[in-house]
């Protein structure tokens, strides 16, 4: 529910400096104004993102929190010389989206209290700044490493203007921010990075995990002009800042800081990354002299629920994307400490807490690697240990699905040198993505782009933890590439149909790869879904059938398969309806309409998947995107009445 309340920070006193950058020393007056911002700047970054704690749908605080220094000096540069600069602070992850839109309230695009419907569902605040979407957001950004190559072609088209781009440790560890350094000291561009290197990343510290990596020694081996400053000392942050700025040329001011400076509880720690917990912000506005009467506005807000229950499935729910974890170590259970080490690789991608990957660094520390947000060379890697040795050794690696895409040409390679690697993309399809559009898991199919005589290539999409841990226990030891999908949300466990307790896919089930599975039969026609699109089609299924609807239900796990048997089946009835979470132009629906006319099969077809940008919030992505039980039972509704 949207915030009725006063924004607890007056913005106004937000004083509009102008500062001169051919000048490294302040006057009095200008540092104490500076400060002035600063701390406003920090104090409203705090009031605002702590309403995602609230709220349960996450935020980073840490990251806009720690760059206030260096965004308040960037705008009194801009105040007062606008036709020097391009005005828009781009951001290399997204991650510092709160200062966006701190930025566009401060500009007057957004009323200040709006700010305090952060990530709620269609607030248009959603976790990475989209551009089109949220007044006075000039670029959209997200998915690491992907903005510097973007913004050396804004300064390619404005070479009289100096461009700025934030950074950090971690979105510095992308192999393209080595292609975008090339081409701009090649280029002699005036792009100026602002790089926060705080040591922290999601899973911890890069120089525990990433031993050797140190952003000042790689950017001047590119070629660029660097300097280190401390963060959080203005007087030797303003004077660096100054330098970056005057110098003629591609340059970058590594700012070091621990995370979080000033937050009791987050200061130095990976957790100051995600969103501060309420009782911290409560904490440290009221150290900042806030009354407690202006930050009452807390306890209005409760994490939405949407009351559903669902027909088929259980009430309870689990993490297929932790299930994967402990689906691998109960394979790893089976060998001794030796033989893991020698024949499994485990790799991470900064990620591991998100993506299962966690469980096995502490049950089975002796197969897992730590490793930085590296997508395109960890996967490479996994792939690499998979070479040769006539299968017996496997590679695994994870990350999000929506980070799939960047792998592509990856993948090729792997297929082509006939690897076996065991991936495990989470995050898949919309369902509680407050992260929002550009963390959508949208193109699994991308994955299975070889040619028809290529490796065996397979695409599996569980649609419970219990199916989960019977997919991995069939696949594991296969050769080839298999990638395994799994969703942000829990999902719950599928039930037999007429139990209300017995599991389908518990006792002695065993999974088969490439065999669609019959969850209900149907004469009429079937409903063809998969992964977490599974349980909410059961219910629209089963609500059917008490309406007199003889429809049927289809488990498509493995995604890229055709079970000729099945196909003949449900091919055969008067419609087939997919119902799916991933982009419906690239999705199962896609392709299935194909397959069901290569073989003269002529049913009635639909199908229905992801095709809008997000809304923000959680739950709320699903009804968004029409994929909820009820949109369900009018397609199919839709399709039985134009059949009879």
């Amino acid at each position: 529910m949207p915030v009725d309340a006063k924004f607890p920070v007056d913005l106004s006193n937000f004083k509009k400096l102008q500062l001169d950058p051919s000048n490294p020393k302040l006057t009095p007056e200008q540092r104490a104004d500076l400060l002035h911002n600063i701390q406003i700047f920090r104090d409203a970054i705090v009031a605002f993102t702590a309403t995602g704690a609230a709220r349960g749908v996450s935020g980073h605080t840490g990251g806009p929190y720690d760059t206030a220094p260096e965004v308040c000096i960037l705008l009194g540069f801009i105040n007062a010389n606008p036709e020097k600069y391009i005005p828009t602070l781009f951001d290399e992850a997204g991650h510092r989206v709160a200062t966006q839109y701190l930025l566009s309230a401060i500009k007057g695009h957004l009323p200040a209290e709006h700010l305090l419907n952060y990530r709620e569902a269609h607030s248009k605040l959603p976790g990475h700044p989209e551009l089109g979407l949220t007044p006075g957001i000039e670029f959209s950004s997200g998915r690491l490493g992907h903005m510097w190559p973007l913004v050396n072609g804004v300064a390619l088209a404005n070479r009289d203007k100096t461009v700025f781009i934030l950074g950090s440790d971690g979105s510095q560890q992308e192999g393209d921010d080595a292609e975008a350094a090339r081409l701009a000291v090649a280029q002699t561009l005036n792009v100026k990075l602002l790089i926060d290197d705080n040591d922290v990343t999601i899973a911890g510290h890069p120089s525990e995990y990433l031993k050797g990596y140190d952003i000042a020694k790689t950017l001047e081996g590119h070629g660029l002009k660097v300097f280190s400053t401390e963060g959080e000392d203005l007087d030797k942050l303003y004077p660096a800042v100054c330098k970056l700025v005057n110098y003629n040329g591609p340059s970058a001011v590594i700012v070091k800081r621990v995370m979080c400076p000033g937050i009791d509880g987050l200061e130095g720690s990976p957790h100051g990354h995600d969103v501060v917990p309420v009782d911290k912000a409560v904490k440290y506005l009221k150290n900042r002299n806030y009354p407690q009467s202006v930050l009452d506005f807390y306890s209005q807000i409760k994490p939405n629920s949407i009351a559903y229950l669902y027909e088929g499935s259980t009430t309870d729910k689990g993490a297929n994307r932790v299930q994967f974890g402990e689906a691998v170590n109960l394979v790893l259970d089976d060998m001794s400490k030796e033989e893991a080490a020698q024949n499994v690789m485990v790799i991470d991608s900064d990620l591991e807490g998100s993506t299962g990957l966690k469980g096995i660094h502490q049950k089975h520390p002796e197969v897992f690697i730590p490793s930085g947000v590296m997508e395109r060379g960890n996967f490479s890697a996994a792939a690499g240990f998979g070479f040769g040795h006539e299968g017996k050794k496997q590679g695994i690696f994870s990350t999000f699905s929506a980070f799939l895409e960047m792998c592509v040409s990856e993948i090729t390679m792997a297929r082509l040198n006939f690897c076996n690697v065991l991936c495990h993309f989470s995050h898949s399809g919309v369902d509680e993505m407050a992260d929002n559009t550009c963390h959508f898991g949208l193109n699994h199919f991308f994955a299975d782009n070889g040619l028809l005589d290529g490796h065996e290539t397979r695409l599996y999409f569980p649609a419970d933890p219990a199916q989960m841990t019977a997919v991995i226990k069939s696949v594991f030891n296969d050769r080839g590439l298999r990638f395994v999908f799994s969703t942000r949300s829990k999902v719950p466990w599928v039930l037999k149909e007429g139990s209300k307790d017995e599991k389908l896919y518990g006792g002695d089930y065993k999974f088969v790869p490439g065999v669609d599975e019959y969850v209900r039969k149907g004469k009429d026609g079937y409903v063809v879904a998969y992964g977490d699109m599974l349980y909410r089609s059961l219910d629209a299924v089963e609500r059917l059938r008490k309406e007199g609807h003889d429809v049927g239900l289809i488990n498509k796990s493995t995604l890229n398969i055709v079970d000729e048997k099945a196909i003949q089946d449900y091919g055969n009835t008067k419609f087939v309806l997919v119902v799916e979470s991933i982009s419906q132009k690239t999705g199962l629906g896609s392709k299935m309409g194909t397959w069901l006319l290569e073989r003269r099969l002529t049913p009635l077809y639909k199908y229905m998947g992801t095709t809008k940008e997000g809304c923000g919030g959680l739950g709320e992505q699903i009804f968004h995107q029409g994929l909820d039980p009820q949109s369900i039972i009018r397609e199919v509704k839709s399709l039985a009445n134009v059949a009879a």
